[in-house]
């Protein structure tokens, strides 16, 4: 490898990737695997990413699939526990496990709030509580990358509990990398604009999607080998003196007109 590109590499990392069934955490896997990382993916359900840690280990990388729920600590200690027995500590994290559902405020139940808020900022708290926890008892030094979005920043109807939840996470993100921080533990963010994907490739060609792109400076969504770079920035020792940041990824987005 040209010593430019040595930072990048997370060989000797073992990886987790929360929500890795779909969307990015399913795209974010296979790239820390070829980066040089054991990877575990993790979801409720393993028979969703069993799959792709097969297809990861067929192409020659090193992946678990472990069952994980993000909003009980219970559940959380017992995966990391299991990957511990396979691989050792995790030292790479990539909370990415989210959900949305879209309404107006006036329409959300409280359950609807609580969903939201559960998975999307409750879950990012607790993985890094525990997975801090376990990097701090064997002294090893380690990389938090939390999936925010530009909804941190900016603003969208019938998102107002996924808009929170984000912008949460963000502000998190700084409070737990100052805190981290004497532990050699970086936590920084990553805001991902719209990006296609199976969910909601159809959506973009739909007129209210096609008026949305042309608010886009750049006019387009990003495509997830986009995400490439700012994630393997942040997750490996080429982003070694960052901490507490908040990467927007979004084809200047949010530097649009209001």
């Amino acid at each position: 490898m040209n010593d430019l590109f040595q930072p990048f590499s997370l060989e000797g990392k073992v990886a987790l990737v929360t929500g890795a069934s779909s969307g990015f955490g399913q795209h974010f896997a296979p790239v820390l695997a070829r980066a040089g990382a054991r990877v575990v993916l993790a979801a409720r359900r393993t028979d969703l990413i069993q799959a792709e840690a097969d297809r990861i280990n067929a192409a020659g990388g090193e992946a678990i699939a472990v069952t994980m729920d993000v909003t009980s600590s219970t559940s959380i200690a017992d995966a990391l526990d299991e990957v511990e027995k396979v691989f050792g500590v995790v030292t790479v994290v990539i909370n990415n496990a989210g959900i949305t559902i879209p309404k107006l405020l006036l329409d959300l139940s409280d359950d609807d709030w609580n969903k939201v808020i559960d998975t999307n900022l409750n879950g990012v708290a607790f993985v890094t509580r525990e997975t801090a926890r376990r990097m701090i008892a064997a002294g090893t030094p380690g990389s938090i990358v939390n999936i925010a979005s530009i909804l941190a920043e900016r603003v969208q109807k019938a998102l107002t509990n996924y808009a929170a939840s984000k912008a949460a996470v963000v502000q998190f993100t700084k409070t737990a990398a100052l805190e981290l921080a004497q532990n050699n533990i970086r936590v920084n963010a990553l805001c991902p604009g719209y990006f296609q994907t199976e969910l909601n490739g159809e959506w973009f060609k739909t007129q209210d999607g096609q008026e949305l792109i042309k608010r886009i400076p750049q006019r387009r969504t990003g495509n997830l080998e986009e995400l490439n770079g700012p994630l393997l920035l942040l997750a490996s020792d080429a982003g070694s003196l960052m901490t507490g940041s908040a990467v927007t990824v979004d084809g200047g987005h949010v530097l649009s007109d209001l």
